[in-house]
C-alpha cells in the first residue's frame, strides 16, 4: 500500500510519528474490509477555508468540514498512470478541524486525525451512514481500526 501525504496546511504539526500513524491505519482499513494492501491512496491535509470551499462546491454544503472522501471508481479502485497500484481514491482532512474537535472531545490530535482517516478510508470503501445499520457497521469497523492502534474511548486522554 502507498499512502501519498501532501500537507498544504501550517497550522498544525505533522510529525513522522502522525504519517506513521495514519498509514497504519490506512493499511489496517483495507484489510479490515478484506480488500488486500494492493492499493495508492492520496491523503491531503488543509485548512478550514480550503475544506470549506471543496465542501461547498462538491457537496453544496457551504461550511467547512472535517474530512471529505473522493472514491475515484465507486467500489473499486482506477489505474494509477504513475504507479503500478490502481488508486484507490482521494482523502482530504481538515488539520484545523480535527484539532478543534480533538480538544472539544478530551483526546489528542493523533487519536483525532486517526479516527478521520479510518472514517475517509471506509468511504472510499464503499461504507456509508446514511441509515442506523450502515452508521453501526461503520462505527464498529472505526473502533476495530483504531484498536489495533491501541486507541480506544476509554483511554482518550493518554492516545
Amino acid at each position: 500500500m502507498k499512502l501519498i501525504i501532501s500537507n498544504r496546511q501550517n497550522r498544525e504539526m505533522i510529525t513522522q510519528e502522525l504519517k506513521d500513524t495514519l498509514r497504519t491505519v490506512a493499511k489496517t482499513s483495507l484489510l479490515r474490509a478484506g480488500r488486500g494492501t494492493h492499493y495508492e491512496i492520496s491523503l491531503t491535509l488543509v485548512d478550514d477555508p480550503v475544506i470549506h470551499q471543496l465542501n461547498k462546491q462538491y457537496r453544496d454544503v457551504d461550511q467547512p468540514t472535517d474530512v471529505l472522501s473522493f472514491a475515484f471508481e465507486e467500489g473499486g479502485a482506477l489505474a494509477s498512470p504513475v504507479s503500478v497500484l490502481p488508486m484507490l481514491g482521494e482523502i482530504i482532512i481538515s488539520a484545523e478541524r480535527a484539532k478543534e474537535q480533538a480538544q472539544t472531545y478530551g483526546h489528542s490530535f493523533r487519536r483525532e486525525m486517526a479516527f478521520l482517516m479510518a472514517h475517509g478510508m471506509l468511504h472510499l470503501l464503499g461504507y456509508d451512514h446514511q441509515t442506523e445499520e450502515e452508521r453501526k457497521v461503520m462505527e464498529g469497523l472505526q473502533r476495530q481500526i483504531l484498536s489495533v492502534l491501541g486507541i480506544h474511548r476509554e483511554n482518550q486522554k493518554g492516545d
